[in-house]
């Protein structure tokens, strides 16, 4: 309770010293706001515009329905989330944040989440894009593009173990969501038929024509992309004016002391205070650190950013949970323990994994391969991955359903 009463004159008073020091520093504090507005322009417009739209229309065609009702043999028992989960896992993990908490606020207002379920939902399904990872941080940040194996099974790995820790999350407070049990269907019926059921059903309800789909699509991703792009831009000036003032070589020193106690290099402070922050600029100062740190450390400290997300992404999905009923608080944990967990699987996958690199091109336009390749390259090569990881889904959910059908006659006997 003396939290929540000294929170707001708290956050006024932060709010007040940061409007000052950006009175009294206007040239930096626009220099701020137009690189986080170049970010925002180059990176994150071109590669999150287009999924907002896409799965804003999906979700009005019901092909999240289809893949619910398919996938719904796999989820339920791996995450304990209805089957919808798993096309908010797939496009969350290609796409990357924030995607995946747009897609769950969006189930939980048609009523296919309830409150337990999406908070387990959003906790896993928050990631960096294997575009970002693999191009930006293991190439352009580090020179190398073998860690982007290493940083992926990391990342997506611990997102995975997340998700299942997550599935224990509110399960005697809250029962399963979905509709009504129905009357038992003949088995020829099959599974494909209640999902296009299902799809069309969607679909039915929605009643919206494509036209109307496609324009009401745009102008609500257009509000998201423009909320993300503020808070982009707010943060790089909120990070200028803290170091205008001090606190960030305070926040370096305090957490380089941190990091000798528990044996690891302090160098690496710069890379997690700025990442504590924002997700590019933690990679890239982990990249940068000094030449004496060893590189699985570095590796450490960069899947460490990537999974934490900044807290520039912390406000863009509180931002879009605002108003669902879900609790900014769950998803916090899980950002702490996917951390966590995926710095730890660094350091234990670097020796059977780690590579020498030797042979690989460290030049100058390797190392920004991945800022310039073009956007529909990109796009492109996210759909690829989409459409992989539902395969594998689906597969995964056809191979539960055909074990849990030989096993039925046996027990009928």
């Amino acid at each position: 309770m003396i939290l929540k009463k000294n929170y707001s004159p708290l956050l006024g008073v932060l709010l007040a010293g940061c409007m000052l020091l950006m009175i009294m520093n206007p040239a930096s504090s626009l220099d701020a706001a137009l690189r986080g507005l170049s970010v925002w322009w180059d990176v994150l417009f071109p590669s999150l515009f287009p999924f907002f739209v896409i799965s804003e229309m999906m979700l009005g065609f019901g092909v999240v329905h289809l893949f619910g009702a398919l996938l719904d043999p796999l989820m339920r028992p791996l995450f304990n989330i209805p089957g919808s989960g798993g096309f908010v896992a797939a496009m969350g993990y290609v796409s990357g944040y924030p995607v995946g908490a747009r897609l769950t606020a969006k189930l939980r207002e048609q009523g296919l989440l309830n409150r337990v379920e999406g908070e387990r939902l959003v906790a896993f399904t928050t990631s960096s894009d294997p575009i970002f990872l693999l191009g930006a941080v293991s190439v352009g940040f580090f020179h190398d593009a073998s860690l982007g194996l290493i940083l992926a099974l990391a990342h997506y790995g611990g997102g995975l173990i997340v998700g299942l820790l997550m599935s224990f999350h509110g399960r005697q407070k809250s029962p399963p969501s979905g509709p009504p049990p129905k009357a038992p269907q003949p088995e020829r019926a099959g599974r494909l038929r209640s999902a296009l059921s299902s799809m069309a059903e969607a679909r039915r309800r929605d009643g919206r024509s494509v036209g109307e789909l496609l324009k009401g699509a745009v102008q609500s991703s257009l509000q998201l992309i423009i909320v993300v792009g503020g808070l982009v831009v707010f943060f790089n000036v909120l990070m200028e004016m803290m170091d205008r003032a001090g606190i960030m070589s305070a926040l370096f020193s305090f957490t380089g002391r941190l990091l000798s106690l528990a044996g690891f290099p302090a160098e690496l402070s710069t890379a997690l205070v700025s990442g504590l922050f924002e997700v590019t600029l933690g990679t890239r100062s982990a990249g940068a650190a000094a030449a004496s740190v060893p590189l699985e450390f570095k590796a450490a400290a960069g899947a460490w950013v990537l999974s934490w997300g900044g807290l520039s992404v912390h406000a863009q999905v509180a931002s879009i949970l605002n108003g669902t009923g879900l609790r900014y608080l769950p998803f916090l944990a899980a950002r702490l323990v996917h951390a966590f967990l995926s710095t730890g699987l660094v350091l234990l996958l670097w020796k059977p994994f780690a590579h020498s690199g030797s042979g690989l091109d460290h030049s100058p336009a390797t190392a920004a391969a991945g800022f310039t390749a073009a956007p529909l390259s990109g796009f492109a090569a996210s759909l690829s991955w989409l459409g992989l990881l539902l395969g594998i889904a689906l597969l995964l959910s056809l191979l539960v359903m055909l074990l849990q059908r030989i096993k039925r006659p046996r027990g009928r006997r």
